[in-house]
């Protein structure tokens, strides 16, 4: 190994990315290939193809560098990869966080090439899970690869395998157990760029909570000449109940659902309407920014209905009618606060004089980044040198709820997400892709963000709760030097991981009156929602040794 390049060159770190990029884009050729859809409970059929991604994302990680490879095992969970390399002295430590499982292919006569032979083509890698988000997982083994194995940080890494279906039980296991996951900065490779070529690092994830609402009126069906007019039929009262949600512009109508302003970046009318496939004669909803619609606002969206179809539909008046809400949540706001808002709303209009049943699903809060921070401006300097453009920032409309467990096991570390998708990936649709460009730049920017993460303030290491943490593997010798700090003072010209003139002004939030995300978070919203309760985990940390260790009888 040439010791200057690895500790004493970061400027170097573009070239040595660069050089690395056959391998990566063969490795995540591989990778793609694995078929490795994951389902709620992590049932038996799952878990060949599940496991055959595992093995082979450790094999990578060793060979990047972590001294100690771990598999946590949780209840109908498949296994999640602890990885980790030590810390030099006095130095910080970065948790690298993803996710190895995918989405089913759906149709697949609408892909143009089979959803799991990878298939390369101008310029990007076509499959399912290219996207979202094995390439993330090469990026991060890409990164290390840059640093030969040996940043100038210790490392922490966690790739689940659910993250697709909910998570299972490591939704609520950080705060049972916050010293497996203690860091000073984490990155979440589970995201992307708003477009190709725009480095986007998104600082708010909207929360979740499920609604079911139904009306029950009649003993059965009735002739709806004898009766209609006068029989109260359960599917008009529900129709009725779910139209006063919204108002006449589109708006969310319920009470006590925040909805700010967004004051950050992001996609513009144009690219959302592209995404979204609208009709081109078919106005967008809702009033106000887009941002503010669709990332610091709230969204109520009829998922299922119950109702006879019209193939075949009986003259008859309805004696049942039932719907699924999704709501989405601003990213500070309680999702369970918002949840009670919508049954309080639905519970109160009474439609024709008809009461409606609401009953309250899953709930799962959402995240809202201290942008103020060092780590962020360290990342969004990585960045931008990575993709030599100017940071933006984005929100998200989805939910990951591991990153609040994340944020409320391990309040003072900072949360950056980011990551190789770009906002015209097709993620969980037909010809998903990563540009072979978008991965590259991704793993120069973690790998730069490696070599000048803050360090840790004195005084604040959190001795916290040990159990499950991962034994240490021993210390290195001939340590890197410890990482220097970003600054705004750096020299123009230099390459990514020198000195470069700070590209993003520093903003403390997209939301007015932010508090860092180690806010209090309810630990057993967390743990509803990943359907378990503390008293029946029954996990363990195992090492994963040299060998693919038999797994015959050694889950539940």
């Amino acid at each position: 190994m040439d010791d200057s390049s690895a500790a004493g060159k970061p400027s170097d770190l573009a070239e040595r990315v660069r050089s690395l990029m056959p391998q990566l884009t063969a490795e995540l050729s591989d990778l793609v290939a694995i078929p490795s859809v994951s389902e709620v409970g992590y049932p038996e059929p799952t878990r060949p193809e599940l496991l055959r991604a595992h093995e082979m994302i450790t094999g990578l990680l060793r060979d990047a560098g972590c001294q100690t490879i771990t598999d946590l095992e949780l209840p109908g969970t498949a296994p999640i990869i602890i990885a980790e390399i030590d810390a030099p002295p006095g130095a910080p430590t970065v948790l690298l966080y993803s996710h190895y499982d995918v989405v089913p292919a759906g149709d697949e006569s609408l892909w143009a090439t089979p959803p799991f032979e990878p298939t390369l083509r101008d310029g990007a890698l076509y499959g399912r899970g290219a996207g979202d988000t094995k390439s993330n997982i090469v990026a991060l083994v890409g990164a290390l690869r840059a640093w030969d194995g040996r940043p100038p940080v210790g490392v922490k890494v966690v790739i689940e395998g659910q993250e697709e279906v909910g998570g299972g039980a490591l939704t609520a296991y950080p705060p049972d157990e916050p010293g497996l996951f203690d860091a000073d900065a984490m990155i979440i490779a589970d995201m992307g760029s708003v477009r190709p070529g725009v480095p986007t690092l998104t600082v708010a994830l909207r929360g979740m909570a499920d609604v079911t609402i139904e009306a029950r009126t009649l003993a059965s069906a009735k002739h709806s000449g004898q009766y209609g007019g006068a029989a109260p039929d359960a599917l008009l009262a529900l129709i009725r109940a779910l139209s006063t949600l919204h108002d006449e512009n589109g708006d969310v109508a319920v009470e006590g659902l925040r909805r700010e302003e967004w004051a950050g970046g992001g996609t513009s009318d144009e690219e959302f309407r592209a995404l979204a496939e609208v009709a081109e004669e078919q106005p967008l909803i809702g009033t106000g920014s887009l941002g503010s619609r669709v990332w610091s606002g709230p969204a109520i969206t009829v998922t299922g209905i119950d109702a006879p179809p019209v193939d075949g539909a009986l003259n008859a008046v309805q004696p049942h009618a039932r719907a699924r809400l999704n709501v989405r949540v601003h990213p500070e706001q309680d999702a369970g606060e918002a949840q009670a808002a919508v049954v309080r709303h639905l519970e109160s209009v009474m439609p024709f004089g008809v009461t409606i049943q609401v009953t309250a699903g899953a709930t799962g809060n959402g995240f809202a980044a201290n942008t103020s921070s060092a780590a962020y401006e360290a990342a969004a300097l990585a960045w931008s040198a990575a993709w030599e453009a100017e940071t933006v920032t984005a929100g998200s409309g989805g939910s990951i709820p591991l990153v609040s467990a994340l944020s409320l096991a391990v309040p003072r570390a900072d949360i950056m997400l980011g990551g190789s998708t770009d906002g015209f990936a097709n993620i969980h649709g037909p010809n998903e892709r990563v540009l072979l460009d978008e991965l590259e730049k991704t793993t120069l920017a973690i790998a730069d963000f490696l070599a000048d993460s803050p360090s840790r303030p004195t005084g604040a290491i959190d001795e916290r709760g040990t159990g499950g943490r991962i034994t240490s593997a021993g210390s290195r010798g001939d340590d890197p030097a410890p990482p220097r700090l970003h600054r705004a003072s750096r020299q123009q010209g230099s390459a990514p991981g020198d000195s470069l003139p700070c590209a993003v002004p520093r903003r403390d939030t997209a939301f007015p009156g932010l508090l860092h995300a180690g806010r209090e978070r309810d630990v057993r919203d967390l743990q509803a929602a990943a359907g378990r309760g503390r008293g029946d985990r029954d996990s363990g940390l195992r090492a994963s040794g040299g060998d693919a260790p038999s797994r015959a009888g050694r889950r539940g």
